[in-house]
């Protein structure tokens, strides 16, 4: 099942076009974007990154969309669910997660689409939950994590086990939340 294209009073959440690509890939090679990533990515690895979040699209009812401003008619990156089974205590689990080019941070499109996103994960999709992590040092993003209603405990904190033992971006914090209505 193909997921949906979703709308806010904004934003057109959608299945990706060829045209957006360039976008992602300089996106993806910003250092204030990747900032808490392990290092930015060549156009061929954000090509391969959009080839795999398309197929999710594709195949699943949910996945990373890409987010258009209806009024400028432009993609400004991506917001949406993955699924995650890498190994941890919380894993297999569905992430909400977001990366905006960074000339559009700051103007609420992330917390926009994040909440239509939460709305369908929990009222469509019917999940009993869903997570969100990030780096410690991610101020940004956590924010929004809690802006969303996320509740983060310590105890959760764990080390990314896709990263090297060493790597200072590898201890990171887990926020979830839980469907009120199941």
């Amino acid at each position: 099942m193909q997921a949906p294209s979703l709308s806010t009073k904004r934003l057109l959440l959608r299945q990706w076009k060829e045209s957006d690509l360039p976008f992602f890939a300089k996106m993806n090679r910003d250092e204030k974007v990747m900032r808490y990533f392990p290092s930015p990515l060549s156009t061929k690895e954000s090509d391969s990154l959009a080839a795999k979040i398309q197929k999710e699209l594709r195949e699943k009812p949910y996945g990373l969309w890409a987010v258009e401003v209806v009024s400028l008619g432009v993609f400004i990156g991506f917001v949406g669910l993955h699924y995650q089974d890498f190994q941890a205590a919380f894993t297999p689990c569905i992430e909400i997660g977001w990366r905006l080019g960074f000339e559009y941070w700051g103007k609420g499109y992330a917390f926009e689409a994040a909440i239509k996103i939460v709305n369908y994960a929990f009222k469509t999709l019917k999940l009993k939950e869903i997570v969100s992590f990030t780096t410690l040092e991610n101020k940004r993003s956590r924010h929004l994590m809690e802006k969303l209603g996320m509740t983060h405990d310590m105890k959760d904190n764990f080390k990314h086990p896709k990263l090297p033992e060493k790597h200072p971006l590898r201890p990171h914090v887990l926020y979830r939340l839980i469907n009120q209505e199941i």
